[in-house]
């Protein structure tokens, strides 16, 4: 292609406080309009705000986490601007001296291999109320109880290539914020959303070409879409001899288009200043080292272990890594089964597929990480084969039982190992089958591994499934080939 894609993501995480990030109102979600919002939030006269150390230390561990620098010192701003949305008229930011410096982000791409992604910084300020275009006589109404909600914006470099990388670079900041706990993630509620930066230039050229900007998108398929659409039009406008205009974008999901909401100058002009009323930030090192210290496993060192300790293929380890919820899973499957390979198997098989039916997360599985333990460990001993096994699954997924071992006693399905037993059954099937046994006798010895199935399938439906297939695969070969 004679066009390269440059892009730059802004993602905005709104943290997992209790309360907001200069006032004690609650952050809970989906309370009624305006029943969070105080005097603090709205700016009324007389009012000062009042930092909230949850935020700061949460901001500190992301920044810890991307092996980013951490200023002694920050600074909050007003970052001055009139909308409806915002009653102080300013949003306290942070401008000139934010809470996180440069870092880098690692992604890891479709065909397993990964790339670092620069981020520029990550900042500290407040959200501002939200505006409700419902049923409201052709008015819009405005909730703030989301006001004054404690955000981290984490600002990359223009370091992404296609909407790809941004989607991957985006799912790992999630992974990130989800691990650290700092945030829940939830893009369909808010809790995290992007603004999209986006520019093409021609292939080989150094500067960046004019950028369109696209707000608020929030899931990682919109990004890829958004990202898509936007590229072919900037392509499609310089080829037929126009100009990209910079300016603010929104995408429309439902025409899976970006349409133009304002143009934007190169140079906001928010008139910055440091807010009066709040103190420099300053953090010792005995108080970083403290937080790093007490850092959980995070998303890369995660997929290290389950390779490296764990045996566990590239591919598996990133899939089961992806989430801290899928990851927790796995690891006390793996403890109560004592084994990586069936457990990733069981997990990401099985599990996973029940989950997706059903549209369900993991964490609201209705088979416990014990519970699957247990039955893979009746798997591994020979209790149940393994089409009982998923019988047993289904059973717990439905409920009815409390354990695979409660299940296997009452529906019976305790694998016959018996070597007795399963002789008996084959005996009775051979003398019931004459005609496939003279086929078999009759076929050229390479044909016959392909004419036993029909005397397993025989075996295993007298057992009702319970007989071992390999006890059953062998004992009638053996059985076959001495009649020939």
């Amino acid at each position: 292609m004679q066009w390269e894609t440059v892009i730059g993501l802004e993602v905005h995480v709104q943290l997992a406080t209790r309360s907001k990030i200069f006032s004690g109102a609650s952050t809970a979600f989906g309370a009624e309009p305006n029943t969070q919002a105080c005097a603090v939030d709205l700016g009324l006269p007389g009012v000062l705000p009042v930092l909230n150390e949850a935020a700061v230390a949460m901001a500190v561990k992301f920044g810890l986490a991307i092996h980013a620098e951490i200023p002694e010192v920050s600074v909050f701003d007003r970052k001055n601007y009139f909308y409806p949305d915002l009653p102080k008229g300013y949003q306290t930011s942070q401008m000139y001296q934010p809470i996180v410096g440069a870092g880098v982000v690692e992604i890891t791409l479709d065909d397993g291999t990964t790339k670092p992604i620069r981020v520029h910084h990550a900042h500290l300020e407040e959200d501002a109320g939200k505006s409700l275009h419902e049923d409201f006589h052709g008015m819009t109404g405005v909730d703030l109880n989301r006001a004054g909600t404690p955000l981290l914006e984490i600002v990359s470099e223009p370091d992404m290539r296609s909407a790809k990388e941004a989607a991957a670079y985006l799912k790992a900041i999630h992974s990130i914020v989800t691990y650290l706990g700092i945030s829940d993630g939830n893009m369909a509620e808010g809790s995290m959303r992007c603004d999209v930066n986006v520019s093409v230039r021609p292939r080989g050229q150094e500067a960046f070409g004019t950028r369109a900007e696209i707000k608020n998108v929030n899931s990682f398929r919109f990004v890829e879409r958004a990202i898509a659409f936007e590229v072919e039009r900037q392509i499609e406008l310089l080829e037929e001899g126009g100009k990209v205009v910079q300016e603010t974008r929104l995408f429309d999901p439902e025409r899976d288009e970006t349409r133009s909401m304002r143009t934007k100058e190169e140079a906001n002009d928010y008139r910055y200043f440091p807010c009066p009323d709040l103190l420099p930030v300053v953090l010792d090192q005995a108080y970083i080292d403290h937080l790093r210290d007490n850092l959980p496993e995070l998303p890369a060192e995660k997929r290290a272990r389950f390779e490296n300790e764990l045996g566990l293929s590239a591919y598996d380890a990133s899939v089961l890594s992806a989430t801290r919820e899928m990851a927790d899973y796995f690891d006390e499957v793996r403890d109560v089964c004592g084994d990586a390979k069936q457990a990733a198997n069981w997990v990401q098989g099985e599990l996973s597929g029940a989950l997706n039916r059903e549209n369900l997360s993991i964490k609201d599985s209705p088979v416990s990480a014990r519970q699957l333990g247990e039955l893979i460990v009746r798997v591994i001993d020979d209790t149940i084969n393994g089409k009982a096994a998923k019988q047993v699954f289904q059973a717990l997924w439905n409920g009815q039982g409390a354990s695979a071992d409660d299940i296997i006693e009452a529906q019976g399905l305790k694998q016959v190992t018996d070597s007795g037993a399963i002789e008996a059954m084959i005996d009775q099937v051979i003398a019931d089958s004459p005609a496939q046994v003279a086929q078999y006798r009759d076929a050229e010895p390479d044909k016959r591994g392909k004419m036993i199935g029909y005397f397993v399938g025989q075996v295993m439906k007298a057992s009702r499934g319970t007989a071992n297939p390999q006890q059953v695969n062998a004992l009638l070969k053996e059985k076959l080939d001495a009649l020939c």
